[in-house]
This record gives structure tokens, C-alpha cells and sequence, in this order.
């Protein structure tokens, strides 16, 4: 695999900050390398608009579902239509889900119910996941190993420490990283990113949030991903291509692209 083919498992390219430049920002993807992107719903919107995404973009694959901070208006067939949604063309995971306590906009029981729905959604399906744990690593590690085993999982954007990533490392999911790998202090980070598995590690944008240094605080973009694989690279002290081989074939595994 040539250097040059990145892969973004991660990004929000439904997001209004796009609406202006949309086509652009896939044209700066496709330049910079980046043949494919999975474009992910947060509630059961973006979910519809992911899948219709992907039907209009090569690259573009959809992952669908529940964010934790948007179960609380949910309809009473909220998971029939997620479930409807996940027999769509090009939908490859079920996501993003899980535990939010940094905005808390739900209560705890009523996120975790929704969490645990999907889990065993993808479980019914065959799909693997993608996990967002904010403030809630705990927790997360305890409905994973109840729900979860046996599942294919992404963590989402991980920010925790190596003894939070030997959890989800001993569960069975694997590590996507973002824009703070690339900053300075992230020396947590940096201690998972050298000590994960080579086969367990995805890169990702989260575009249009988590700009990579030195663009930190601007908006965010698939073609960005090329600098979170290129801090990888250096801080396992092994070329790029060899590291973008292994993350297409993680991301491929996965996701089954």
C-alpha cells in the first residue's frame, strides 16, 4: 500500500460548517491521499444523512446509531430505524455509541439503556461498533465486558491513559486516534500510541472537531488525517507507509471495506 493512501475512520462531513464547501473539502481529501472516509451519525438525522452521503460519494462509507448526548429525544422506534437504516448500502458499523459524562444531557441509566440497545443491535446485525466514552471510562469498561464480548469495536477518538487502552485492548476493540495525539503534551497519549498493538491502531479526524496540531482551532477536515498518521509514524519510530499499510488493513478488517 502506497504511502499516500490514508484512511479517515471518523468524520461528521453532514456537519453544517461544511455546507458551503463541501465538494471542496472531499477534493483536498482525495489530493492529499485519502481514499477513504466513514462519515458518522450521531442521532438518528445525521444517521439519514450519512447513508445518503455515502450513496453520493465513492469514498464515503456510513456508520450509524445513538450518541449518548442525543438519547433523550429519541422516538418510541428509535432502534427500529436505526436498525432500518443499518440494512442501507455502505453502512459498516453501528455508532457512534456510548457514555457521556461531560455533558451528562441524558441520565446515566437512560444512556446506558441506549447504549446496551445497540450493542445488542450490532450483535443482531454482524456489525461491529464505535464507541464515544467521555468522563465515563468506568463505565464504559463495565457495559463493554457485559455486552460486548465477542463484538468487533472502535474507541472512538481515544484520550485515555495505557491502563484505560489494556481495558479496551482486553476486550477486543481497537484504538482511534485524532488531533490531540499530534499535540505536545499528550504524553498519555503518546505512551498508548507506542505500546498498542500495531494490528489494533486507526487513525481518524472527527472533522469537523479536533483539528491536528499545528491547526489546532480551526476547523477540522478528512484531509487532515495524513498528520495524526504521520505522528503515529514518528512515535513508533517506523516509516509512514508502513504504518498506513497497517491502519488500512486494521480499518479493513473492521469495517470489512
Amino acid at each position: 500500500m502506497d504511502a499516500t493512501h490514508f484512511i479517515d475512520t471518523h468524520a461528521h462531513l453532514g456537519s453544517a460548517q461544511f455546507d458551503a464547501d463541501r465538494g471542496a473539502v472531499l477534493e483536498r481529501a482525495a489530493a492529499a491521499g485519502v481514499v477513504r472516509i466513514i462519515e458518522i451519525g450521531y442521532d438518528l438525522a445525521t444517521s439519514r444523512a450519512a447513508v445518503a452521503l455515502a450513496a453520493q460519494h465513492e469514498p464515503i462509507y456510513a456508520v450509524v446509531g445513538v450518541q449518548p448526548n442525543h438519547v433523550a429525544e429519541l422516538p418510541d422506534d428509535w432502534l427500529d430505524q436505526v436498525r432500518a437504516l443499518a440494512g442501507q448500502p455502505k453502512v459498516v458499523a453501528i455508532g457512534e455509541i456510548g457514555l457521556d459524562y461531560y455533558w451528562n444531557a441524558a441520565p446515566a441509566a437512560q444512556q446506558e439503556a441506549c447504549f446496551r440497545a445497540q450493542l445488542d443491535l450490532a450483535r443482531e446485525l454482524g456489525l461491529p461498533v464505535v464507541i464515544h466514552s467521555r468522563d465515563a471510562h468506568d463505565d464504559t469498561i463495565r457495559v463493554l465486558r457485559d455486552a460486548a464480548r465477542g463484538l468487533t469495536g472502535v474507541m472512538h477518538s481515544f484520550s485515555g491513559d495505557w491502563r484505560y487502552a489494556e481495558h479496551c485492548l482486553e476486550i477486543g476493540f481497537s484504538l482511534s486516534f485524532s488531533g490531540p495525539v499530534t499535540f505536545p503534551k499528550a504524553v498519555d497519549l503518546h505512551e498508548v500510541v507506542r505500546r498498542t498493538p500495531l494490528d489494533r491502531l486507526l487513525t481518524e479526524t472527527d472533522s469537523p472537531y479536533l483539528a491536528p496540531h499545528p491547526l489546532r482551532g480551526k476547523r477540522n477536515e478528512p484531509a487532515n488525517v495524513r498528520l495524526i498518521a504521520e505522528r503515529l509514524a514518528v512515535l513508533r519510530e517506523m516509516p509512514l507507509d508502513a504504518l498506513v499499510d497497517a491502519v488500512w488493513r486494521n480499518a479493513k478488517a473492521i469495517f470489512g471495506l
